[in-house]
């Protein structure tokens, strides 16, 4: 990709998914700044409407990414009145309920990684397909600090976006000769509604706050657009010879 007129992203069109709220609406309000057309993609229909109306030029879609078929779906809807993808923030997701490996069910394991695996799976296909025959293309995926180190109770979340990890890693290798850039951005504790809820899950919430603003060198939590300006750096023109990266957003978390 190259610059365009009306900021890194005039002329181009961006796709971000879990854009109803949190880190997706931010990346999403980011794009719209530097002159993106803008999609947001999210299973929660009066979220991701209202921020859509919220933003000029973004237009909202209703869509489930764990549901294979209507990724598909709403992708070919995508490329039939846009004609291309130019950018992903490939970040719908969820965290699940707090329990040690011995008490997590079936089901609290399947409900993770039907949405943060399968789902960010089924997202990035689609948008490498249309990629691909465009021959150019930026991808973003949302990893965690829970893929880079343990953190209790977390196991289905951390196993799906350690797994972010590798999955960005082998894109980027694959499609490099393709001009299409694969990296992610692995969040600490950002006060989003996502992180607000983990909190309040906790056997104890007072605690789980005082520990998430405390845990990284820089104190206190991260904010919406702190990882929103990092995922634009990485799909901009700014950024064209890296690809493969997770880089950590985390206040020095993973320094020490």
């Amino acid at each position: 990709m190259t610059e365009t007129a009306g900021g890194r992203f005039g002329g181009r069109v961006a796709v971000v998914t879990g854009a109803g709220s949190g880190l997706g609406r931010a990346a999403a309000r980011r794009l719209v700044d530097e002159g993106a057309e803008v999609l947001l993609l999210d299973r929660d229909v009066a979220s991701v409407q209202e921020a859509a109306s919220e933003l000029a030029g973004a237009s909202a879609y209703e869509l489930d990414v764990s549901d294979a078929r209507a990724v598909a779906a709403t992708f070919d809807a995508i490329v039939e009145r846009y004609g291309r993808i130019d950018a992903l923030v490939n970040n719908a997701g969820v965290v699940g309920e707090q329990r040690p490996v011995h008490r997590t069910t079936d089901e609290m394991w399947s409900s993770v990684m039907r949405v943060n695996a399968d789902g960010a799976f089924y997202v990035l296909r689609a948008a490498l397909g249309v990629m691909v025959a465009a021959g150019s293309g930026s991808v973003v995926n949302m990893s965690s600090s829970s893929g880079l180190s343990g953190k209790p109770h977390l196991a289905p979340y951390g196993f799906s976006k350690a797994g972010i990890v590798g999955l960005t890693r082998t894109a980027a290798v694959e499609y490099a000769a393709a001009n299409i850039r694969v990296n992610a951005v692995a969040p600490s504790a950002v006060r989003t509604p996502l992180v607000e809820a983990h909190i309040r899950a906790a056997p104890d919430p007072d605690a789980m706050e005082r520990q998430m603003e405390s845990q990284s060198p820089m104190p206190g939590m991260g904010t919406p657009e702190d990882v929103a300006a990092v995922i634009a750096f990485l799909l901009s023109d700014d950024a064209a010879r890296i690809t493969g990266l997770t880089v950590p957003v985390d206040g020095g978390y993973h320094a020490t």
